[in-house]
């Protein structure tokens, strides 16, 4: 069983930056769109970021809340993805989760990722 695992999650206040990490101990995610969905309480799980494979030419998703602020990569050397996270807002908080597939889509939709992580929370507040 694939299993990701994500990091950096935290509380930061208003303005503040996280970098979160997405990384999957013995499985490669070189060939696999990566993205990140978030889920607040009472919400559905909504698609924040995606990138797609590095033979994709590593092109990136955002979607409108973050665009600007957010930045997604990935180091394949580290086996590593990343989302960058600046200038937060209370309405960021949310448990984030990274997720594998094999495409971004128009919008990542959590049904299109086949393998996921267990989430880290971060919590925007003064």
């Amino acid at each position: 069983q694939v299993q990701l695992v994500e990091s950096g999650g935290g509380l930061v206040q208003p303005g503040g930056s996280l970098r979160l990490s997405c990384t999957a101990p013995g499985f490669s995610l070189d060939y696999y769109a990566i993205a990140w969905f978030r889920q607040a309480p009472g919400e559905e799980r909504d698609g924040v970021s995606c990138i797609l494979s590095s033979s994709s030419v590593g092109s990136t998703y955002y979607g409108d809340s973050v665009k600007g602020r957010f930045t997604i990569s990935r180091d394949n050397a580290k086996n590593t993805v990343y989302l960058q996270m600046n200038s937060l807002k209370p309405e960021d908080t949310a448990v984030y989760y990274c997720a594998a597939g094999w495409g971004c889509g128009y919008t990542p939709l959590a049904t299109d990722f086949n393998f996921w992580g267990r989430g880290t929370q971060v919590t925007v507040s003064s």
